[in-house]
């Protein structure tokens, strides 16, 4: 039994963690970190969770839980992790990072995006980026993983096969992206109040958002020269779910059918991606509470451009169902054990 221990698990992304962790037979749970609740009943902080979960919540100090604990979730904001790591409790367990500490690999990069000093550049290079559909072998083997985050993952997993076949230029792409309100965390924000949310729908962080720079990365990583995009992300007033729309201009005329075999080549074997049949959009409610990519393409015959869509949840894929398939390759179990979650509907 793999014994877990989760720093921030009084957020959204944590409290998900807990979710899918309690149906995982491989996995316990035996540290439930929050410095604002500490010594509070978990369940008296998500009722969902009321005769499931009877312990107390821990404070956040990951160095005494390193010493029992064989994996460690950081469900924290940037920065913390950083701040925290060192050889010591590299030397102990595992650590599945779910903020941007590690995800990116140049800490000017880093610095100038999020606006706060990287405290442990050192780890930089060993950090592997937790994309389980490019980067299973190296997961399978690491000590620290860089869990990818929301945005960047539904995005990438809807254009990837095209920009590593370069079918694409990369340098045209432009990514509408959607996502629910649960993505900007459980803080009290006033942008995120009820009144403000509903009825409404707005871009926000337009050509400065933070994760620009780590979609910006990977693909540079799968073309094979770097790649500028333009990112703008909206905010919609749903609690759950992502959906991206991408655009790009093929090199030259190709045909629907051409593309379409080259997604069905690259995801045949993938279980959490789902290529959709000719015509179907990907929509977030029939994601919602799983940790499936629904993705799928149009060709733009009249412009010679290609629309790459996907949707997934935020909150699984997006961040806590990711981070458990990545424990589960690095603990060597099945990679969908303990997230086989039908979606919900309605």
């Amino acid at each position: 039994m793999i014994k877990v221990g989760i720093i921030g698990a009084t957020g959204y992304a944590g409290n998900e963690l807990v979710r899918l962790l309690l149906q995982h037979r491989e996995a316990q749970i035996i540290w439930y970190g929050s410095r604002s609740y500490i010594e509070k009943p978990y369940a008296d902080v998500y009722r969902n969770m009321f005769q499931l979960v009877e312990e107390k919540c821990f404070d956040d100090n990951i160095e005494e839980l390193a010493n029992s604990a064989d994996v460690i979730f950081t469900a924290t904001p940037q920065g913390y992790c950083a701040s925290m790591m060192n050889d010591n409790i590299l030397s102990k367990t595992k650590i599945v990072d779910l903020s941007a500490d590690f995800r990116i690999k140049d800490v000017k990069t880093y610095e100038a995006w999020y606006k706060i000093e990287h405290k442990s550049p050192q780890y930089l290079e060993e950090a592997v980026y937790g994309l389980c559909e490019i980067n299973r072998d190296k997961i399978k083997n690491a000590r620290l993983v860089a869990n990818p985050g929301c945005y960047p993952t539904c995005s990438f997993l809807s254009v990837y096969p095209l920009i590593k076949e370069g079918v694409i230029d990369a340098n045209t792409i432009i990514i509408d992206a959607k996502s629910g309100t649960s993505g900007a965390g459980r803080g009290a924000k006033v942008d995120n109040l009820f009144c403000e949310v509903n009825e409404n729908i707005k871009a926000y962080g337009v050509g400065v958002h933070r994760h620009t720079p780590e979609i910006e990365e990977q693909f540079s990583y799968q073309a094979g020269f770097p790649v500028f995009i333009n990112f703008t992300p909206h905010l919609v007033p749903m609690n759950r779910g992502i959906l991206v729309t991408a655009y790009a201009s093929l090199k030259k005329q190709r045909k629907e059918e051409e593309l379409r075999e080259i997604y069905q080549n690259y995801y045949k074997e993938e279980k959490f991606v789902r290529f959709l049949e000719q015509g179907i959009c990907p929509e977030t409610r029939w994601v919602e509470g799983s940790n499936f990519v629904d993705v799928n393409i149009k060709v733009d015959i009249r412009t010679n451009r290609v629309i790459m869509m996907g949707a997934m949840d935020n909150l699984v894929k997006g961040a806590a169902g990711q981070a458990i398939q990545n424990m589960n390759l690095m603990f060597g179990l099945k990679e969908t054990e303990g997230l086989l979650q039908v979606p919900m509907f309605p």
